[in-house]
């Protein structure tokens, strides 16, 4: 599931609440047996990210802390790879670049993302 934030639009409580919605919406009709488990949350500090109204647990953790964000050191330096030189002429193909990479990536790959 890929969910664009359209341009102009800021990432608040009520956009942030509404994208999540639709996540676990998707969950719950894909894997209900992970839908059904408690979900704890990690993600960033930001405002939007911490509303109560998102009805789930967040693991609470300093910001900047790089044992944390693993992504940011695995995950991410992979998509830079694959884009590195690349011109783009619109941001659709940016995006649709986006969703080829993010589909092309195996268990394996999401799972040392997780792991280091």
């Amino acid at each position: 599931m890929a969910e664009w934030v359209p341009s102009g639009q800021t990432v608040n409580q009520q956009y942030y609440t509404e994208v999540f919605t639709k996540v676990r919406e998707r969950v719950r009709r894909k894997q209900p047996e992970v839908w059904r488990n408690r979900w704890i949350l990690h993600q960033d500090n930001t405002p939007a990210h911490n509303t109560l109204s998102v009805n789930i647990s967040v693991l609470e953790h300093p910001p900047y802390l790089p044992d944390l964000t693993p992504c940011d050191f695995y995950l991410f330096p992979k998509f830079k790879s694959v884009l590195k030189g690349t011109h783009f002429v619109s941001v659709e193909n940016v995006k649709a670049k986006t969703v080829e990479i993010l589909n092309s990536l195996t268990e394996h790959d999401l799972g040392n993302c997780f792991e280091h």
